[in-house]
């Protein structure tokens, strides 16, 4: 049997795209799973609890422009290895902290060596790959990523822990030293020059229209997602259904792992076309207006299905540079991008929340997110596509 060296080298590529992709969300949902284990051992307020998983990830919107500087400076191959290997040092050393300063300090520098391995993906992909495959290759590490959110959630307690004694100390070690060893093999594609950019500009313009296009689609599905994760239980308290939550949230989230699985397939056909983002926007609105609307299992359904099309319109917007600047100004495209969406998905669903704490409904929380995620709707219709 003869085996084609150019297709194994391929698939490397692919499977360290996915790899690292795992690890920009694996380390941050480990902490929910371990959060009780942790706050009984370290006596951690809910403050503290909470910050454990919001605090990286509002370092991805802090920290994209720093990786803009680095792609700059270091390539985006050599920016994605290295902060990789701060995310393992970084996630190990919470298991070694004894108060919340080491555990919240580590926690807030693994979150912004995530923000710098956003921007360094998309820069990378022109570098290993053919033009045909940059589409493919988005999907890929963006499956990797959506994978890592529901393997860091679902794997955790029933897998890991006893498997450490339940360690929660052990369990952080053992998810974060695989990111050290996927650093290392980072380094071995020799496919393209993977040295510093030659352009001299890392700090996104201002004035950019397709920045704050791409940037606010990106906020109106990340708030979505973000949003009715965090008002889920309670709306279906307020509902009556408080009972369907563990079915509703694993539903929710597995959804987000299908669309990725789905792009996986259509990435070719899909990326760098106005109509599959357009409907994607649109239906995830609708899909949300209808669990707005429709209470029982109908309205999981709803939940369910936007879940997957706001998956699929994430992973068009982040497949978008690319496709649509030279590889020198990729980087830098996404992280002006990130930077505004991850901003604009943090105080979307912070002020639903607080309108729901004003009128004491919150359902009022989804609705706001759900105006907010419309308004940006027709920018889709403004992107310099093909149909």
């Amino acid at each position: 049997m003869i085996v084609d060296r150019n297709s194994l080298h391929s698939a490397g590529l692919f499977a360290l795209l996915w790899l690292a992709g795992l690890y920009m969300r694996l380390p941050i949902l480990v902490a929910p799973a371990l959060a009780p284990a942790i706050g009984d051992e370290l006596a951690l307020s809910q403050t503290h609890i909470g910050a454990l998983t919001t605090l990286p990830v509002l370092m991805l919107a802090l920290g994209a422009l720093a990786g803009s500087l680095l792609i700059m400076r270091m390539g985006p191959r050599n920016a994605l290895a290295a902060a990789l290997a701060v995310v393992g040092v970084m996630s190990a050393t919470r298991g070694l902290a004894q108060g919340p300063v080491l555990l919240l300090g580590a926690s807030a520098v693994m979150g912004l060596a995530i923000a710098v391995m956003q921007p360094s993906l998309p820069a990378l992909l022109p570098r290993w790959l053919t033009p045909t495959r940059i589409a493919l290759g988005s999907a890929c590490y963006m499956n990797g990523m959506l994978m890592g959110e529901f393997i860091g959630a679902g794997l955790t307690l029933p897998v890991i822990m006893p498997l450490t004694g339940d360690s929660w100390r052990l369990t952080l070690l053992v998810w974060s030293l695989p990111a050290l060893l996927i650093a290392l093999l980072l380094m071995l594609p020799k496919t393209a020059s993977n040295g510093g950019d030659d352009s001299t500009q890392w700090l996104p313009s201002l004035r950019d229209p397709l920045m704050w296009k791409l940037g606010l689609l990106l906020a109106g599905t990340a708030s979505l997602f973000f949003g009715t994760n965090a008002y889920m239980a309670s709306v279906l308290e307020d509902r009556g259904e408080l009972t369907r939550l563990d079915t509703t949230l694993f539903s929710f989230n597995f959804a987000q792992v299908a669309a990725s699985t789905v792009m996986l397939w259509m990435a070719r056909h899909w990326v760098g076309r106005r109509g599959p983002i357009l409907c994607s926007a649109g239906l995830s609105v609708a899909a949300m207006l209808g669990f707005i609307l429709v209470e029982g299992w109908p309205g999981v359904a709803f939940a369910v299905a936007m879940s997957f099309f706001a998956g699929i319109l994430l992973i068009l917007i982040v497949s978008l540079p690319p496709q649509l600047v030279p590889s020198a100004e990729a980087g830098r495209l996404s992280a002006g991008t990130f930077t505004i969406g991850y901003t604009v998905a943090f105080l979307v669903p912070l002020g639903g929340g607080l309108l729901a704490d004003t009128t004491g409904a919150a359902l009022a929380a989804v609705g706001f997110i759900t105006l907010c995620t419309a308004l940006t709707v027709p920018l889709a219709l403004r992107l310099k596509l093909p149909n």
